[in-house]
């Protein structure tokens, strides 16, 4: 990669962080999936040998909510609010505006409190 490519990819981002910030002008809280299916097996992000970038493509389409915020540097926090069939956890995300850790945090705390998330392998 290029300096010039490198710093356009910065830009952009910073670009994208900026744009991103306005929502919080409307919005205390944003709310999505943590993921786009339950999780997969072991090794599903491997990349085989012919295909170096498979398991980061793959990567991506199981967490594309998280990407954005991981990149921005927005706070965001997972909480397991169910589990399936097989008892692997479910989980939302939520999002804060920057520095909105305390919002972000109590109310994944009363989340947690009105539905306690309890592994099946756990309940007796």
């Amino acid at each position: 990669m290029s300096g010039s490519a490198y710093a356009e990819a910065w830009a952009w981002i910073q670009r994208a962080s900026r744009r991103i910030a306005t929502f919080w002008d409307t919005y205390d809280l944003w709310l999505t999936p943590t993921v786009t299916e339950p999780p997969p097996s072991l090794g599903t992000f491997q990349s085989p040998a012919d295909d170096p970038l498979g398991g980061i493509m793959r990567a991506a389409e199981f967490a594309p909510f998280t990407a954005p915020f991981n990149a921005t540097g927005q706070p965001a926090c997972s909480i397991p609010l169910y589990h399936n069939a097989a008892g692997l956890p479910i989980g939302i995300q939520l999002v804060a505006a920057y520095g909105r850790e305390d919002l972000l945090f109590r109310v994944a705390a009363q989340l947690e409190a009105a539905q306690p998330f309890v592994h099946p392998a756990t309940r007796r």
